[in-house]
Formats: C-alpha cells, sequence, structure tokens
C-alpha cells in the first residue's frame, strides 16, 4: 500500500514538473525576441571638422538625438552608449581612452541624449579597442539581436585593427551584427573597414548620414511577426540590376504608408533584405519616373519572398551645344503624347526614366520642343539645345512692344518687351518681329514693326 501512494506521488510529481517545463517552454517560444543595439561614437578631435557649414559633431549629435526620440517609441529594443577620444587630449595620446558610458537597460535614452550632448570631443581614435571591449558590452542573453553601429570620421590612430578584432568576436562566438557610418570623411578610409563589406556605409551627406542611421536602425526593428524579403528591380533584360531607388510600401485596402526604403545593392550585387510584417497585404510603389506598382502582395511565413518589379531605365541629360551656359533654364519631361508632367529638371541635371519614349520642354526663349526621345536601358540620352542668340533692343522711348517667331506658316508670340527704352533677350535661332508703339504715343498708326533674324553665338541690335 505504501508503494502504491508513493509511485502514485512520484507520478503527480513528475507530471506537475512536465507541465511546468512546458509552460516555460511555451513562454520563452513566444517570448518576442529583444534587439539590443550599441552605439559606439567617435569624440575624438577631428569631429570639430567642419561639415556641409556646420561641424561635424553637432550634426552627428543632432541627429542622433532625432533617431534616440524615434527608438524610445520601440517597444523590445534596448540602447547602449560607447565613447572613445573624449576623456584626454591628443597630446599625450591615450590609446585607452574608450568607456562603456551608458550600459543597456529600459528608459535609458535621457541618459545617452545627456551624454551625448554634454561631451566635448577631445583625443584619438582607438577604434579596435573600444571594439574589442564592445564584445563585453552585451550581458547573456537567449533571445536577443546585438548591433553594434559604430559611427567615426577617420580609421584607427592606435595601430590596432578593427577587422582583426571584428574576427575575434566572432570566433569567441559572439553573433554581433557591426556596421560602421563614415562621417564626412575627409579621405577614403573605405579599406581600413573592407572586411565589413556592406556594413561599411559612408555618409558623404548629412542627409546621407540619417537615411543611413534610419535604415541600419529600421532593419532590426522588432516587428512582432515579419519575414524577410527581397525586391528586385528588373532591366530590360529581366536581371535585379536596378537599384537606388525608393520604394513605399502601403497597406492594400486602406492605403495607409507603412514602410520607406531606398533599395540597395550588396556588395556581392544583391538586393538587400528588408523586413515586413506578415498580417498586411501590401501595395508596392518604386517611386522611378515614372512610377511603377505592384499590388496584392502577399508574404508568406518561413519561405524565400521576393517582389519583382519590371523598372528598366536610362537617363536623360539637357545641356547645351558648344559649352555655352543657359543658366536657370527649366526643363519638363513628359512620356511621348501624355500632358502629365514627370518630372521638371534644370538644364545640365542628369536624371533616370523608364526605358520608353518621352517629350521635353525646355525653357528658353520661345520654348523648345522635342518630341519623341528614346530612352534606352543604362545609356543616358543627350539632348542639345541650340546656342541662342544675344539681342539689344533699343526703342527712342519707353513703350510697349513684343516679339514673334516667324515660322513657315505661322508667326507665333515668343514675349512682351519690358516697356522700356533699352531691353536684352537671349534668342533661340531663327527669324522674328518686333512690334512696338512710344508710350506717348497715342494713335495706332505710331505702331513699328521690325524684322530680324536670330543666329547663334552672334549679338545684334534691333532699333526702332
Amino acid at each position: 500500500m505504501v508503494c502504491k501512494l508513493l509511485k502514485t506521488n512520484v507520478l503527480k510529481i513528475f507530471l506537475v514538473l512536465f507541465i511546468v517545463l512546458l509552460n516555460v517552454l511555451n513562454s520563452n517560444a513566444q517570448a518576442p525576441k529583444t534587439t539590443r543595439i550599441l552605439f559606439i561614437f567617435d569624440m575624438s578631435n577631428s569631429m570639430w571638422g567642419q561639415w556641409e557649414g556646420g561641424v561635424k559633431i553637432d550634426i552627428a549629435r543632432k541627429m542622433m538625438v532625432k533617431m534616440l526620440d524615434s527608438i524610445a517609441k520601440i517597444p523590445n529594443m534596448q540602447v547602449a552608449l560607447r565613447m572613445y577620444g573624449h576623456q584626454y587630449a591628443t597630446d599625450p595620446q591615450n590609446c585607452g581612452d574608450t568607456k562603456l558610458e551608458v550600459p543597456f537597460g529600459k528608459n535609458n535614452i535621457w541618459l545617452i541624449k545627456e551624454k551625448l550632448l554634454n561631451t566635448r570631443p577631445k583625443g584619438t581614435t582607438p577604434i579596435a579597442r573600444s571594439l574589442l571591449e564592445a564584445g563585453d558590452d552585451f550581458p547573456p542573453c537567449a533571445n536577443c539581436t546585438d548591433v553594434i553601429i559604430l559611427i567615426t570620421d577617420g580609421i584607427e590612430a592606435c595601430s590596432g585593427d578593427p577587422c582583426a578584432i571584428a574576427l575575434q568576436l566572432k570566433q569567441k562566438g559572439l553573433k554581433l551584427e557591426p556596421y560602421v557610418i563614415g562621417v564626412g570623411l575627409d579621405v577614403d578610409i573605405k579599406s581600413a573597414f573592407e572586411c565589413f563589406g556592406d556594413h561599411f556605409l559612408d555618409a558623404d551627406k548629412s542627409t546621407d548620414f540619417s537615411r543611413i542611421l534610419e535604415t541600419v536602425v529600421s532593419k532590426y526593428t522588432p516587428s512582432g511577426g515579419g519575414t524577410k524579403v527581397k525586391v528586385e528591380l528588373l532591366d530590360i533584360n529581366k536581371k535585379p540590376t536596378e537599384t537606388n531607388v525608393n520604394m513605399t510600401f502601403f497597406d492594400n485596402t486602406s492605403g495607409k504608408m507603412l514602410y520607406n526604403y531606398i533599395h540597395t545593392l550588396t556588395v556581392k550585387g544583391e538586393p538587400d533584405e528588408i523586413e515586413l510584417d506578415l498580417g498586411n497585404t501590401y501595395r508596392m510603389v518604386v517611386n522611378t519616373l515614372p512610377q511603377v506598382e505592384v499590388a496584392n502582395i502577399r508574404l508568406v511565413e518561413n519561405a524565400e519572398n521576393i517582389i519583382k518589379a519590371y523598372t528598366p531605365q536610362g537617363s536623360i541629360l539637357v545641356k547645351e551645344e558648344r559649352g555655352y551656359k543657359l543658366e536657370n533654364i527649366s526643363c519638363i519631361i513628359r512620356k511621348a503624347g501624355d500632358c502629365k508632367t514627370l518630372n521638371l529638371q534644370k538644364i545640365r541635371q542628369e536624371e533616370k526614366f523608364l526605358v520608353g519614349l518621352y517629350d521635353i520642354e525646355i525653357h528658353t526663349l520661345p520654348i523648345t520642343y522635342y518630341k519623341n526621345i528614346q530612352v534606352n536601358q543604362s545609356k543616358t540620352t543627350f539632348v542639345d539645345v541650340p546656342e541662342p542668340g544675344i539681342i539689344n533692343f533699343a526703342m527712342p522711348s519707353e513703350g510697349y512692344g513684343s516679339v514673334y517667331q516667324i515660322k513657315k506658316y505661322s508667326v507665333e508670340w515668343v514675349c512682351n518687351l519690358n516697356n522700356k527704352a533699352k531691353e536684352t533677350l537671349l534668342l533661340q535661332p531663327g527669324n522674328y518681329l518686333a512690334v512696338y508703339r512710344p508710350a506717348k504715343m497715342q494713335t495706332i498708326s505710331s505702331s513699328r514693326t521690325k524684322e530680324f533674324t536670330v543666329k547663334s553665338g552672334y549679338s545684334d541690335w534691333v532699333r526702332f
């Protein structure tokens, strides 16, 4: 009897333990993954350098604070801040000048912002030492994605090797995703971070820095049930070679905008992955000229999701014949036979368009039109605007006047004169007629006309 009771109790205990263990496993499986981002921020003396009319440190700090404000609203994301070059001056050089200023934790965004805003650049650039110590900045976590974002304006200054350290961290089993963002670089430092591949990102402009920072952070933003997606932008041969185009994702039903990305090819020439929520049906707009849409996009869990869009592109560049400088001339580009404006661009400004036929309206005087201009895959179509001539109008007094172009079967108005006694116009080559009446003459018969010819590159007078 005792043995039977003991056996029954043991079974009950094992059953309870099994249920508890099952609940623990289920809770772990359902627990959302945490993303931990360690920012390593360059506070070396070179950050006082000029960048786009401002100071590097001021611009970088401002955009970092803006990014941190957006991160504060994201669940299941933690951030930390390590700095280097901020404790000691450059003379003498201190290669141990790196410190974890704000460790990972909840509600620490304000501490990071305070450190960024109140710390002044001082010293040297111990990048390798900072990466090495960063390996210990991440507390143990079984359900975390760990990312390092190193923000620097220069290369290693302490004889260290950032690539060797990155490899060493990997060999230690640390699953870190390290990124290097170059800020306003004065020299090409890409070779120094060659081992980082497409994780080295060069921010030539402050807008690039903001975009790159947002892109990297958004790539690891917990989505609560997302899947990896590749977008293939196909060329004329149906190959995914097109890139560097903005893509906007909308909810296919409500029309609400959900995501914005700049399409990117990795160093291997493959479309970079993005993460989209599984719960939505999407409409993707590729913001080429003209736009390309793909609707009713449904994603499949645990599958390779590839979205294809046919976007073969070439370029249009309107320029002046013989290099004459036409300043502030605008060009309107339309699809051939369509009245809708696709793009307004300046002369000498090259823009990409889908392969096809286009009409171009160039705001010379008079307006110049080109019809059915062909754009070919990966080619630049050059459109030459004839060099204008210079016509100087001389009137005996102020008055009223207009200029007309004489064509084969018509005379077309070009512009009015400015009612002054003198005026100079840049006119396209051709035959013209000018009409003028002095302001003080109150009879129609006082009107005078002059025909004249405009030749490219020549200057002439029209005297009334």
